[in-house]
């Protein structure tokens, strides 16, 4: 990290994990990971205390003997396919949202997770400091989905995923949910027929939609993310990738703020295969 790079006075010191998402490494909390499991170095010794103070511009961060620096800041839109995981890197060699980044994206990470069989959008960025924003409950910014699921949900079902459920973690999992008009499968020899719906979340749990889906007797079949907060991911195709405009941007950082977040209206459905 060197002066050029930094932000700030020489004088100035941060805590060694914000120093590492300002440089676009990773979120704080996944920095405060990477520091702990000794992999990061402070001019040359192994620090494992998040909160070690460091000089920006004047100290030299390493990430696995590489050095880290500041890089320009970068935010894509991603249509994830089903089978590619959402996170940096797989020690099993499968394919992840990362290996579909443009070559020269630097060092992006996925801003929350996505199942590996659920697909749709999946923001990227090297903007450590507006991931913790993004994924603070405290922000409460809306992630919204569009399910499909066996049989059809009465009223009192849909009521129930307003109201709130148990999930496996002792958390209470609510949404919003509402009838969608796209039309589901009809039953067939075999075949249990289904029916979609969208669905909002504002805190998200581990597979919380699923576990909402399972708690009212209708278990999900298809889940595709269409919006995330303000970013909709409209008709990107699958596997494809793009970057944020400077007004969506402004949007993204507006809702992970204090401000109220401007009013917008629910995305159109996209248009999916067959589920």
């Amino acid at each position: 990290m060197t002066a050029s790079q930094a932000e700030g006075t020489p004088d100035e010191t941060v805590r060694l994990q914000v120093a590492l998402a300002r440089a676009g490494v990773a979120s704080r909390r996944r920095a405060t990971e990477l520091i702990t499991a000794g992999r990061v170095r402070v001019n040359g010794d192994l620090v494992r205390d998040a909160a070690h103070p460091v000089r920006p511009g004047r100290d030299v961060v390493s990430l696995d003997g590489e050095p880290v620096g500041a890089e320009p800041p970068r935010y894509y839109a991603l249509h994830k396919p089903p089978g590619v995981l959402t996170t940096a890197a797989d020690d099993r060699g499968r394919p992840t949202v990362v290996d579909l980044l443009p070559p020269d994206a630097g060092r992006c990470v996925p801003v929350g997770r996505l199942d590996r069989n659920s697909e749709g959008l999946v923001l990227l960025t090297n903007d450590g400091p507006l991931v913790d924003r993004v994924l603070h409950p405290r922000n409460a910014v809306p992630r919204t989905y569009l399910v499909e699921v066996e049989g059809r949900p009465s009223d009192q079902d849909l009521q129930r995923l307003f109201d709130g459920v148990p999930l496996a973690d002792g958390a209470i999992g609510r949404a919003k949910p509402k009838r969608s008009k796209r039309r589901g499968t009809t039953a067939a020899p075999g075949r249990v027929a289904t029916s979609w719906l969208t669905v909002t979340l504002y805190r998200g749990h581990k597979r919380e939609v699923r576990q909402l889906c399972a708690a009212i007797g209708h278990p999900l079949v298809r889940l595709i993310r269409v919006r995330f907060g303000p970013i909709l991911l409209r008709d990107l195709p699958p596997g494809e990738i793009r970057a944020l405009t400077a007004h969506e941007i402004r949007l993204l950082r507006r809702a992970a703020s204090d401000e109220p977040p401007a009013p917008e209206r629910l995305p159109t459905n996209p248009a999916p295969g067959p589920g």
